[in-house]
């Protein structure tokens, strides 16, 4: 369990961090383009524009944004540099507006207008985002304390319930046949065990599925509370049978 928690958190870590950067990058792109809508709206190329804003900081997208003023300056087309940029950004929300603007500077209309609309539109998306967060708030925090009352039963039954019973009943019933049986040496107390640890388990991944699917709109923003909620249970599980038993096997 140790190795699999150590082999997979870089990758949950990687993904928290690429999903805290695209935020930003969203968020700065909307500072960007408000800038280019000033620049263009002053009489300045948008060519030009881009040039003279390279150096303003502008976050986790300063390098996009000097790599793109660079390459303008350098004299590759404008609507080429754009979707270099949507590309090295990775962002659907950013690529659908260097659409819009890569379109608009190439049938020579209103660049300042679209950039303004496209600066407002990035911004509302950021705010639904935000208000959506907000708002479905509580349910993730129920999608928690649901799962621990959950696991909490689960260790009153394994480390309470269980051994009463054994003490008075036959408890091979439960664990004696069906597929968690077939464990070679292992005793009734322990198959029920194992049983109780794959339950958590699972409803840890599945529970974190769902809520981060309720939470953002994706399943790989599930990902993370799944590893989450399944680190938990493996702790916890394995703590509370340490401190019980004096084993972890």
């Amino acid at each position: 369990g140790l190795g699999i928690i150590t082999a997979v958190g870089p990758i949950i870590l990687s993904m928290i961090l690429e999903s805290a950067e695209e935020k930003e990058k969203e968020e700065m792109f909307i500072e960007f383009t408000r800038d280019l809508v000033e620049s263009v709206k002053a009489g300045t190329p948008i060519v030009k524009s881009i040039i003279n804003v390279r150096n303003k900081p502008y976050g986790s997208l300063s390098p996009n944004i000097r790599k793109l003023a660079n390459q303008v300056s350098l004299g590759i087309p404008i609507q080429q540099a754009l979707k270099i940029f949507a590309r090295d950004v990775n962002s659907l929300n950013i690529a659908r507006a260097i659409a819009l603007i890569g379109e608009a500077e190439k049938a020579g209309g209103d660049i300042g207008k679209i950039l303004e609309s496209v600066a407002i539109s990035i911004n509302e998306i950021s705010k639904l985002k935000k208000e959506r967060r907000s708002a479905i708030y509580s349910l993730v925090v129920q999608g928690y304390i649901i799962f621990i009352i959950f696991m909490a039963i689960i260790l009153i039954m394994q480390f309470k319930i269980l051994p009463m019973v054994e003490g008075i009943g036959n408890i091979g019933a439960i664990g004696g046949t069906g597929f968690i049986s077939g464990m070679g040496s292992q005793t009734p107390g322990e198959d029920v065990s194992q049983a109780f640890f794959i339950l958590l388990i699972v409803q840890g991944i599945f529970s974190g599925i769902f809520i981060g699917k309720l939470s953002e709109g994706t399943f790989k923003a599930g990902i993370k509370h799944s590893f989450i909620l399944a680190s938990i249970a493996f702790f916890i599980f394995v703590g509370a049978k340490f401190f019980s038993t004096g084993s972890v096997t």
